[in-house]
């Protein structure tokens, strides 16, 4: 089983707010630095997006890759690679917790990542903890901008 990398960070919202901003694909080029576009490709029978195509430029990294989607409960959303010019595994999820007193929510992010050129593990996770805290930063101010889906 392939390692992954987690972080959390606490943003100032309910899981329902947070995870409006999550579910909106095509507003992530306005906060997520790296996607460039976002298109949803496939939606499931709730209207939720389940096939997400995305355009990434990370400076040294550019990849157009797609993405399947999951909802498996109301505040957990996962996915994993359908196909990618650069990556041979993207792997992640999103899971809310309601943090004490209600007005907060405990965002945990997962990701697993192996690319198609050589690249050492300590480098690899380096990368996944990069992605990963840039990602949270991004989620929390856009939230709490009030600038959400």
């Amino acid at each position: 089983m392939a390692e992954h990398t987690s972080s959390s960070i606490t943003i100032e919202a309910t899981p329902a707010e947070v995870m409006s901003v999550i579910a909106d694909f095509d507003r992530y080029p306005e906060w997520t630095g790296e996607v460039k576009q976002a298109e949803v490709l496939e939606q499931d029978e709730q209207g939720r997006a389940s096939k997400v195509r995305l355009v990434l430029d990370a400076g040294a990294i550019k990849d157009d890759h797609t993405l399947a989607y999951s909802w498996p409960e109301p505040n957990v959303v996962a996915w994993s690679l359908v196909k990618s010019q650069m990556l041979r595994q993207l792997d992640g999820s999103y899971s809310l917790q309601l943090a004490a007193g209600g007005s907060h929510t405990e965002v945990t992010y997962q990701l697993t990542v192996d690319v198609k050129i050589p690249m050492l593990g300590m480098i690899k996770r380096k990368a996944e903890k990069v992605i990963i805290d840039r990602a949270l930063q991004g989620l929390k101010e856009r939230v709490e901008s009030g600038k959400g889906a």
